[in-house]
C-alpha cells in the first residue's frame, strides 16, 4: 500500500519529525500558539491514517468517526485526558501514550509558581515594565518569605516528592498527605511528616497539589478546605484543574481567606475565571508543566517510536487499549 498518512496537530521537534517523515507522509498544523479548532482537527483526521494529537486536543467520538479509515491515535498523553478511550476501543482504534517522564519539569514549574506568587515576581515584572519603581526598600511590592516556611504536599507520588526536594533546598519544613503513606525509612529520606489532609491545610504556608484526577479528587479544594488554610497561605496547582473548584478559589481570594495562588492548570481549561485574571496576587501560566525543550523532544521521539511500531505491526512503547492492537498496514 501507499505510505501511511499522519496528521500532527501541533509542531513537534524537528529531529522527531525527520524520523517520522522517513516512514510516512506527514501533515503538521504549524500553529503552535493555540489549540487546533475542532473543525480543523476533524478536517486533518479525514486525510490521515494516524492522528498524533497533543494533550489538549479533544479526541471524542465525533473526531474518531470523522474518517472510517482512521487506524490509530498516537498521543503525547500520559493519562487518557480528552480522549474517548471507550469509543476508540469500540471502533478498534489503538491509542498509544507516553510513559511518565515529566516529574522534574512539573516540579520546577510548581516551585517557580510558588516563588513567583510569594515574592510578587510576576506583578513586579508587570509594574516595572509600566514604569513603576517604588524603590528597593519600599513595602509596595513586599511579599512573603519562602525559606524556612512549611510546605504542604497534597499527593506525595513522584512529582510531590520532587517538589519536596526543592523545598528542602530552601530549608522548608515538609508535610504531606496521601492515601498511601510512605514507609518510615522513606519518610526519613524525604524529611517529610505524614499528616491528615485537614492538618496539612491548617499547618502549611504553601499548599502544592499533586493528586491524580478522579471522582474522589474532583473539587478536592472547595469552600470548606480553603477556610481551613492560613490567611497568609498560598495554593499552588500543577496537577489537574478540576482538583480545585475555581469558583470557590475566587471566593476565598476575594474574602482574603488565603494570600494568593499559583496556577498552571484550570477547571475549564483553556478558559479561566476572569476574576482570577484580574487579581494581582494570582500567578497564571498556560499549562507549562512539561514545557522544557529537551523534555518535549524526548516526548516527541517516544510518540514517533509508538507510531513507527504501529506502522511496522510491532508492540508500541505504551498503549491505553492494547487489546485492540493488530497489524494495521
Amino acid at each position: 500500500m501507499s505510505r501511511p498518512r499522519v496528521f500532527v496537530t501541533q509542531p513537534i521537534a524537528e529531529s522527531a519529525l525527520a524520523r517520522l517523515r522517513a516512514r510516512a507522509d506527514v501533515e503538521v498544523n504549524e500553529d503552535s500558539s493555540k489549540i487546533i479548532p475542532k473543525d480543523r482537527l476533524i478536517d486533518g483526521v479525514r486525510r490521515a491514517d494516524i492522528l498524533m494529537p497533543r494533550l489538549h486536543d479533544v479526541v471524542d467520538r465525533e473526531v474518531l468517526t470523522a474518517n472510517p479509515d482512521l487506524k490509530a491515535v498516537s498521543s503525547m498523553n500520559i493519562t487518557q485526558d480528552n480522549i474517548d478511550l471507550a469509543a476508540a476501543t469500540e471502533l478498534g482504534i489503538p491509542v498509544t501514550n507516553i510513559t511518565a517522564m515529566v516529574t522534574d519539569a512539573t516540579a520546577d514549574i510548581a516551585f517557580g509558581l510558588l516563588l513567583a506568587a510569594a515574592r510578587n515576581i510576576a506583578l513586579g515584572d508587570k509594574l516595572f515594565r509600566q514604569g513603576v519603581y517604588p524603590g528597593s526598600q519600599s513595602n509596595h511590592l513586599a511579599g512573603y518569605a519562602v525559606s524556612g516556611k512549611t510546605l504542604g504536599l497534597v499527593g506525595f507520588g513522584r512529582i510531590g516528592q520532587a517538589v519536596a526536594r526543592r523545598g528542602r533546598g530552601f530549608g522548608m519544613n515538609i508535610i504531606y498527605c496521601d492515601p498511601r503513606r510512605l514507609p518510615a525509612e522513606e519518610e526519613a529520606k524525604c524529611e517529610a511528616r505524614h499528616m491528615s489532609f485537614e492538618d496539612v491545610l491548617r499547618e502549611a504556608d504553601f499548599i502544592s497539589l499533586h493528586p491524580q484526577l478522579s471522582p474522589e479528587t474532583r473539587h478536592l479544594m472547595s469552600d470548606a478546605q480553603f477556610a481551613l488554610m492560613k490567611k497568609t497561605a498560598f495554593i499552588i496547582n500543577t496537577a489537574r484543574g478540576p482538583v480545585i473548584e475555581e469558583a470557590a478559589l475566587v471566593r476565598a481570594l476575594q474574602a482574603k481567606e488565603i494570600a494568593g495562588a499559583g496556577l498552571d492548570v484550570y477547571e475549564f481549561e483553556p478558559r479561566v475565571a476572569p476574576e482570577l485574571v484580574a487579581m494581582p496576587n494570582v500567578v497564571l501560566t498556560p499549562h507549562l508543566g512539561s514545557g522544557v525543550l529537551e523534555l518535549r523532544e524526548t516526548m516527541a521521539h517516544v510518540v514517533v517510536d509508538n507510531t513507527i511500531a504501529l506502522i511496522d505491526g510491532t508492540p508500541p512503547v505504551s498503549c491505553f487499549n492494547p487489546q485492540v492492537l493488530r497489524k494495521l498496514f
